[in-house]
């Protein structure tokens, strides 16, 4: 990854008002920073929260609280808990994601 030159910052995410975006079941909030071309979130997963698509975009993915499943489209199913990193490019794998118990998550794209 190449990082534009910005100015250092730090953020609260407890500051920024949530996006809401509703899934097949549940919900997820947004809270979202921009720096050049970059997107960083923190993203709550409500229980039973599944994603209404399938995304086709790389991210970065720290699960901070709780445990997420993602499903890629050929069906596997990968579990990421409290403390793991997954990372997936552009284009690489089509997945959507779904929480049981809900979870926090921190992303970059």
């Amino acid at each position: 990854m190449k990082l534009s030159p910005f100015p250092f910052s730090i953020t609260d995410f407890n500051t920024i008002e949530p996006e809401i975006h509703t899934g097949i079941t549940g919900f997820a909030e947004w809270r979202i920073i921009h720096r050049e071309d970059i997107r960083i979130r923190l993203v709550t997963y409500s229980p039973d929260y599944l994603a209404d698509h399938w995304c086709n975009k790389g991210h970065i993915i720290f699960c901070a609280e709780g445990e997420m499943e993602t499903e890629l489209h050929n069906g596997e199913k990968h579990l990421l808990q409290k403390g793991q990193v997954y990372t997936v490019g552009d284009h690489a794998d089509a997945h959507r994601s779904y929480s049981k118990n809900g979870c926090t998550l921190f992303i970059v794209d």
